[in-house]
């Protein structure tokens, strides 16, 4: 037990960052600097508010954040501890892929469709990117913007990605260590042509994202699915496949809300993939598609900002945030080579990026305005979010198990009952809805659940939706 416990921090209430956050920050930092040891105790929310003079529920939102993130335990009537395991060893500092399937352009006899977690194209901020594109065109030196560019993407935009990548999801890289893609699904295909040979091998997650698969199947490699649960996929199924022997190069995963389940991998699952990524060294993929709308404290850490990780691709998307029509994606490696290589093949399949709608999106982070579009959305879909809540407790009560997302647009809904989807999908595809089949994830059988995206859907359609497939169920 802490005895005579002090704690030094100057809490800045003009900060951006919010006090339980930056509560919760120092103390991250009073345990990366070894003066909080795994197993000490710290004293309860009311002493350390006062302590603090703050009020009690932003000490409780901060330890919150603490739990959840896996530096604190809680012990029933013992009180609250540092973890035994610890998420990493730096301080933490915090200032997609959208899902296309080929007949995701609406036909016309659907008159409502449930995608599998799009955004809502009628809030994006299409008045502040015209005027973004109408600045750059009346620029002086305009016609030095219609040259070739650089296969990476406009250097001022990478540098702006690489700073929201490291302030705000905790990596450690600059310029040279990312390429801007036409959206998630080109920097998907880039990383597995530079990445795969023939005959090798690549564990993916099952139920997950098939396009992804098809990428790496193109490239010559063959895939290992491993299995999910509450916690995200199993480790054990990994060590199985390591000791087979087999070629193994990568893994595939989207740690931060798995696709199509929804849920968060684990942190003991995170350490123990870390470190099997290391001692067989093979490169962890990491799609983290839809970071950008949480409505918890804030969005797990992704596997690629733990600076024990020695070989991962990162990649990652704007199009969710900006609009859904422009393609903006990127991928981050702390493969030097790896990254030379997709710039040398970049130049082959597409000499460079879009570098004016790269300086148009620029101009709108440079102007604040994807900061507060972002904080806009997130109250918008965290409101939508709660009333598909609602209208699935109010009609598949006793029918499915779902969990209610912490982010992303979709939830995952799973009947009590073994279903027949084809069935499903046809009678409500008689009704003019449309929802997509559990055969869309699956490896090899079909699972029996389905991903209902809720962002693009207008409140009387969820509820339309949602009641005819409670009919089904």
């Amino acid at each position: 037990m802490l005895r005579d416990w002090k704690f030094e921090i100057q809490l800045d209430e003009q900060s951006d960052k919010a006090i339980y956050l930056q509560i919760a920050d120092a103390l991250i930092k009073d345990i990366h600097s070894g003066r909080l040891k795994t197993g000490d105790a710290l004293p309860g929310s009311r002493n350390l508010a006062q302590l603090l003079k703050v009020n009690r529920n932003t000490v409780v939102e901060a330890l919150n954040v603490l739990l959840i993130e896996g530096w604190l335990v809680s012990k029933e009537r013992q009180g609250t501890f540092v973890a035994d395991t610890l998420p990493g060893f730096k301080e933490v500092q915090y200032n997609q892929h959208i899902t296309a399937s080929s007949d995701s352009i609406k036909s016309k006899h659907y008159h409502l469709q449930f995608d599998d977690g799009h955004p809502d194209s009628k809030i994006a901020p299409i008045t502040e990117l015209a005027r973004a594109y109408r600045q750059i065109f009346n620029q002086k030196a305009r016609w030095q913007m219609m040259g070739y560019g650089n296969e990476y993407g406009d250097l001022e935009f990478r540098k702006a990605i690489v700073q929201m990548l490291n302030h705000q999801r905790g990596m450690q890289i600059n310029e040279q260590n990312i390429c801007i893609t036409r959206g998630s699904q080109m920097a998907m295909y880039l990383t597995a042509q530079c990445l795969f040979t023939k005959g090798d091998y690549v564990m993916i997650e099952n139920p997950g994202y098939k396009p992804a698969w098809k990428a790496f199947e193109y490239a010559g490699a063959k895939l290992l699915p491993v299995s999910v649960d509450k916690d995200g996929l199993l480790i054990d199924d990994v060590r199985t496949y390591l000791k087979s022997g087999k070629k193994i190069k990568a893994i595939y995963v989207t740690p931060h809300h798995q696709y199509p389940t929804t849920v968060t991998l684990s942190l003991k699952r995170r350490l123990e993939l870390i470190k099997l990524s290391n001692r067989y060294s093979f490169t962890i993929i990491e799609d983290d598609y839809d970071n950008e709308f949480h409505f918890g404290y804030r969005p797990v850490l992704p596997l690629s900002s733990f600076t024990e990780l020695k070989n991962y691709v990162y990649i990652g998307t704007m199009s969710k945030v900006v609009a859904p029509a422009l393609r903006i994606g990127y991928l981050a490696s702390n493969d030097i080579t790896l990254i030379e290589k997709v710039g040398n093949l970049r130049k082959i399949i597409d000499v460079q990026g879009d570098s004016i709608m790269e300086q148009a999106v620029l101009q709108l982070i440079k102007d604040g305005i994807i900061k507060r579009h972002i904080k806009k959305a997130t109250n918008y879909y965290r409101a939508k979010r709660d009333l598909a809540t609602n209208l699935l407790k109010k009609h598949l009560k006793d029918k499915a198990t779902y969990t209610i997302p912490e982010g992303g647009l979709a939830f995952w809904v799973v009947p009590n009952k073994k279903m027949d989807w084809l069935q499903i999908y046809k009678k409500l595809e008689n009704k003019g809805i449309k929802i997509i089949t559990s055969d869309t994830y699956s490896f090899n059988e079909c699972i029996n659940g389905i991903r209902l995206g809720y962002g693009s859907l207008s409140e009387k359609d969820l509820e339309e939706g949602i009641m005819a497939l409670a009919k089904m169920l």
